[in-house]
């Protein structure tokens, strides 16, 4: 175990004894593994610590930095760009035009469409905060060399890449050609 976290080696032992003879690409497991920890890890402590001062969730950074480094832009593009659903960005969008952060107007052009920009106060805040964010980054990374954060960053696009271009086949492929289910939340229907 290292740092309360049991070793891969002894993980794959571990799936082994379980499946069997059942083939498994452990460097693929550990590889999605150490992703989801990672990711869980990173936004854990950037909620903890930068964005709690200031009372903000990662999705709710990700959408102000969108559009602060974009400038004004439609709700689509924002979430897509945020890598959020059209229907979380409603609900983080409202939160944040309460906080007074944010505004939505209407599309010059066509009624369908709305745009997102910062307030003066957004503007502000990430002109304060965005500071304070960079140094989590470069703390969270400090074990890595500048080249090696770059060929994690490579990597990682390389991965995000797959899911983007081929994932929606992967998933019809997966379900027969049938739409997905409904989410669940996990508890049990009410009889």
């Amino acid at each position: 175990m290292v740092n309360g976290h049991r070793s891969t080696g002894d993980t794959q032992k571990d799936v082994q004894a379980k499946l069997g003879d059942t083939p498994v690409r452990h460097e693929r497991m550990a590889a999605v593994a150490h992703l989801y920890r990672a990711a869980a890890a990173v936004r854990q402590h950037f909620e903890n610590s930068v964005l709690r001062g200031v009372e903000l969730t990662w999705t709710s950074f990700v959408v102000l930095w969108v559009v602060w480094i974009g400038g004004e832009r439609e709700t689509r593009r924002v979430a897509e760009d945020a890598g959020i659903s059209k229907g979380t960005l409603t609900g983080v969008a409202r939160t944040l035009q309460s906080r007074g952060l944010l505004e939505r107007k209407d599309h010059p052009t066509d009624g369908r469409l709305a745009l997102l920009a910062l307030t003066p106060e957004g503007e502000r805040l990430m002109d304060r905060v965005f500071p304070e964010f960079h140094a989590e980054e470069v703390f969270v990374t400090e074990g890595l060399s500048d080249d090696e954060a770059l060929d994690l960053a490579e990597l990682l696009g390389r991965v995000v890449a797959q899911v983007e271009t081929r994932g929606e086949e992967r998933r019809l492929e997966l379900l027969d050609g049938q739409d997905p289910r409904p989410r669940r939340s996990g508890r049990r229907a009410k009889r």
